[in-house]
C-alpha cells in the first residue's frame, strides 16, 4: 500500500503549498471559533463575541480566496480548483498580521480573567499516561503530553520547507486544551504568511491540477494529514476500471470520544458543556 500525505507526489509542488494554505485557514477559523466557544461555556460571553468577529472576518476572506467559506471543493484530485492572485494573496498576508496581534491580545484577557481560570484549570483532566495508553490524538492529545503532529514529525511538503511546530502540555485540562489553541492558532498564522509570500513572488511554480491516471489494475491508498482536529486518514481501494471498490475515512473524534468520558469523571455537571467543548469532536466522525 502506498501511503501518501494529502501533498501527494503527483501534485505539483505549487498545487502543494496551495493545499496546505487551505489547510492552515481552515486549522485557525475552527480555533478562532472554538476559543470564544469555550469563554461562552465558562460564562464570558466577551470571549465569544471577539472571537466570532475575528473568524467571520477571517472566513469572508476565505470566500474570496477560495470561492467558499470553508473552502469546500477547492482540494480536488490531482491538486486544486483556483490559484489565488497576488492581491488576495497579500490580502491573505495583511490579515494574519491582524488576526495575530487582536489574538495575542485577547489571550492576555483569557489568562488573567480569574473567573475564567478557575473554570479551566483542573478541569476535565486526562493525564499524559491514560493519554497514551487510550490512544488520545491530536489537539486534545498533544494538551496531554503527546506531542506528536504530522507536520512536524514527517515534515512532507510544504512542510519540510516551513519548519512546522509542534505545540504541547502536560496539563491535560481545559486550560492547557485552550493554550494549544492558541499556540497552534498563532503557529499557522505564522505558517500561512510564509506559504502567502512565497505564492506571491512566484516562488512555488508549476500548474495548480495535473488530471489524475485512471488505474489500469486493482490499486490501494492512503492519505494521512494533520487537521485541525489531529489526524485525519483516507484508505481507498479501486478495481480494474478505475472505480472505487472501498474507501474508509478515520477521523481523530473515532479514537477521543472514551477519553472525554474520562475527562468528565469526577466533574460538576456544568463543566461537561465546558469539557465537551474543549475537545469539541465529531458527532458523526466516528461513523465515517
Amino acid at each position: 500500500m502506498a501511503v501518501e500525505s494529502a501533498s501527494a507526489c503527483s501534485v505539483t509542488p505549487r498545487a502543494q503549498w496551495l493545499r496546505a494554505l487551505a489547510l492552515e485557514r481552515e486549522r485557525v477559523a475552527n480555533h478562532l471559533g472554538d476559543l470564544g466557544a469555550l469563554g461562552n461555556d465558562a460564562g464570558f460571553a466577551f470571549g465569544l463575541a471577539q472571537f466570532s468577529r475575528l473568524k467571520e472576518d477571517w472566513l469572508r476572506v476565505n470566500a474570496v480566496v477560495f470561492g467558499h467559506r470553508y473552502a469546500m471543493d477547492y482540494v480536488i484530485p490531482g491538486g486544486v480548483s483556483d490559484d489565488p492572485g497576488p492581491s488576495q494573496l497579500e490580502q491573505i498576508g495583511q490579515q494574519c498580521n491582524v488576526i495575530e496581534r487582536e489574538t495575542a491580545r485577547l489571550r492576555v484577557i483569557y489568562d488573567e480573567h480569574s473567573g475564567l481560570q478557575d473554570r479551566f484549570a483542573g478541569t476535565g483532566r486526562v493525564g499524559p499516561e491514560l493519554a497514551a495508553r487510550l490512544g488520545l490524538t491530536g489537539l486534545a492529545g498533544r494538551a496531554s503530553g503527546q506531542a506528536h503532529d504530522l507536520r512536524s514529525d514527517f515534515r512532507f511538503a510544504p512542510y519540510d520547507a516551513l519548519g512546522a511546530v509542534c505545540v504541547s502540555s502536560n496539563g491535560g485540562d481545559v486550560a492547557a486544551r485552550v493554550a494549544v489553541r492558541f499556540d497552534e492558532a498563532l503557529e499557522a498564522l505564522r505558517l500561512i504568511r510564509v506559504m502567502a509570500a512565497r505564492l506571491r513572488e512566484g516562488a512555488i511554480e508549476g500548474p495548480i491540477h495535473v488530471m489524475p491516471q485512471i488505474a489500469s489494475a486493482p490499486a490501494y491508498g492512503a492519505g494521512w494529514v494533520e487537521g485541525w482536529r489531529g489526524e485525519v486518514l483516507v484508505a481507498l481501494e479501486l478495481d480494474q476500471q478505475g472505480l472505487i471498490r472501498r474507501c474508509h475515512c478515520h477521523d481523530p473524534s473515532w479514537q477521543n470520544w472514551p477519553l472525554l468520558e474520562h475527562a468528565a469523571v469526577g466533574n460538576i455537571v456544568p463543566d461537561f458543556p465546558l469539557i465537551n467543548k474543549s475537545f469539541n469532536l465529531t458527532y458523526s466522525g466516528q461513523d465515517l
